[in-house]
C-alpha cells in the first residue's frame, strides 16, 4: 500500500504539466531529473538532494519496466515502477514522481519545461537528453556529483556474485 503522503507526489504528466505552469508564474524555479532508480542507495539519494537544491520545486521521471528492460537489460528492474515511484517520492527532497515508457524523457521534459534539467555526472554534456531543448528555452543544464562506490548495476552484481558463491 502506497503511503498516503508518497501516493500524492505521484503524478502524470497531465496533471503536472499547468501546476508547473502556475507556480513558475509564481516565480518558482523548476528542477528536472531523471532515472531508472531501480535499487534505491545512497548514491541517488545524494544525487537527488543535490537536485532539489538547485531551485524550489524538484520533478523526477522514472522509467517505465519495459524501458528499463531495454536499457539494462531482460533481468531488470529488480523491482516494479509502482515500487520505485513511490521509494523515490517518499524522499522529502522529491516533490513529484512521474513516470515514462519511452526509451528516453524527452517528451516529459518538453511538456513540463524545467528551468534546470539535472542529471548524474557519469553522463557526458552532449548526451544529456533535453539539454538542447531546456537551453532553447533559457534553461541550465547540471551535472551532478558522481558519488563513487553506488552504481545499481554494480549492486545488483553483488548481489548475485553473494548467491551463488
Amino acid at each position: 500500500m502506497t503511503s498516503e503522503r508518497a501516493r500524492d507526489k505521484i503524478t502524470t504528466i497531465k496533471k503536472l504539466a499547468p501546476k508547473l505552469a502556475r507556480l513558475r508564474r509564481k516565480g518558482e524555479h523548476i528542477v528536472f531529473t531523471n532515472g531508472c532508480f531501480d535499487l534505491l542507495h545512497l548514491g541517488h539519494l545524494r544525487s537527488l538532494e543535490e537536485a532539489a537544491r538547485l531551485g524550489d520545486r524538484l520533478v523526477v521521471a522514472i522509467n517505465s519496466d519495459a524501458s528499463v528492460r531495454r536499457a539494462k537489460g531482460a533481468d531488470r528492474p529488480i523491482q516494479s515502477a509502482r515500487q520505485r515511484m513511490e521509494l523515490v517520492a517518499g524522499l522529502a527532497c522529491v516533490d513529484w514522481v512521474i513516470a515514462f515508457s519511452a526509451d528516453t524523457p524527452l517528451r516529459v521534459i518538453r511538456a513540463l519545461r524545467p528551468e534546470t534539467l539535472a542529471k548524474g555526472g557519469d553522463w557526458k554534456a552532449t548526451e544529456i537528453v533535453g539539454r538542447d531543448d531546456v537551453e532553447s528555452w533559457g534553461g541550465r543544464v547540471v551535472r551532478l556529483k558522481v558519488v563513487p562506490g553506488f552504481r545499481t548495476t554494480d549492486l545488483v552484481k553483488q548481489i548475485r556474485a553473494s548467491k551463488s558463491s
